[in-house]
């Protein structure tokens, strides 16, 4: 399996331009799965709710169904961010799509400061794809700064965690290398680079450095600081099946969840 993660500097607003951008970027390359940062068509600083309300789409809006329409073109698979509306309420979501169209949305679990003010919590859990024989998990930014998000989705059968962020903190790629480790899956986070300064008393940089790590923790490929880039690995995806540490451990087999429970 080959997969990739696409970095690259959406403008605030220019959806069908960000679109067009990632698609140039993949173009030509054969990859299985594509992971794109979180927002990756509308831009991520908004000012208000209303302006989220403004660019926010159903599940089978425009850039799901234009996505998924150039994955049945390419032969792959895509998952990127996107804020979306459903009634009266806003998610910070993520969809899955393939040549056989929209496998499904995941909703960010743990919403990253100004978000609380944005959207609503997801509330349908962690969840995996099948895509193309393999099973792929979905977590978005924050996401990653919770141990029980990957761990989740480990138990749930996922072989390879697609990560689609929007990162500001300097933590993430280093954690990634842990994320993968502790739970024997291949993890690729895709982030975005730029500067968005569209409020007063915020300014925000993000780092990019794209990352894929392997289920023993090897860095396979990481992105630059600053400038747009596009990583791409060929994995054996059965190698996330392993879960032993030595011939007597197993990172399921070995926990204790009764000794877990808060006291």
């Amino acid at each position: 399996m080959k997969v990739g993660a696409v970095q690259f500097f959406p403008v605030f607003g220019a959806v069908a331009r960000n679109i067009a951008k990632a698609i140039s970027m993949v173009k030509g390359k054969e990859a299985d799965l594509w992971v794109l940062p979180e927002h990756f068509a509308t831009g991520y600083q908004f000012k208000n709710r209303d302006e989220v309300l403004a660019l926010a789409e159903p599940a089978d809006g425009p850039t799901v169904r234009t996505m998924a329409g150039k994955a049945a073109e390419f032969g792959c698979y895509f998952i990127g961010g996107f804020p979306e509306r459903e009634g009266g309420l806003v998610f910070n979501s993520a969809f899955v799509v393939g040549p056989e169209g929209v496998l499904g949305v995941y909703r960010k679990t743990h919403l990253f400061d100004r978000e609380k003010e944005l959207y609503a919590p997801g509330s349908r859990g962690f969840m995996t794809f099948d895509v193309a024989g393999v099973q792929v998990g979905v977590m978005i930014c924050f996401d990653w700064y919770f141990p029980e998000s990957a761990r989740s989705l480990s138990l749930a059968g996922a072989q390879v965690i697609a990560h689609p962020s929007n990162l500001v903190l300097p933590h993430c790629p280093e954690a990634m290398k842990f994320r993968a480790l502790e739970n024997r899956v291949f993890t690729v986070t895709a982030n975005r680079v730029g500067t968005e300064s569209r409020l007063p008393d915020e300014e925000l940089t993000y780092i990019g450095q794209s990352v894929i790590y392997s289920p023993r923790g090897e860095l396979l490929a990481r992105g630059k600081e600053a400038d747009e880039d596009v990583l791409l690995v060929e994995i054996d995806a059965s190698a996330a099946l392993d879960k032993s540490v030595t011939s007597r451990n197993d990172v399921h087999g070995d926990r204790r969840p009764a000794f877990y429970k808060l006291k």
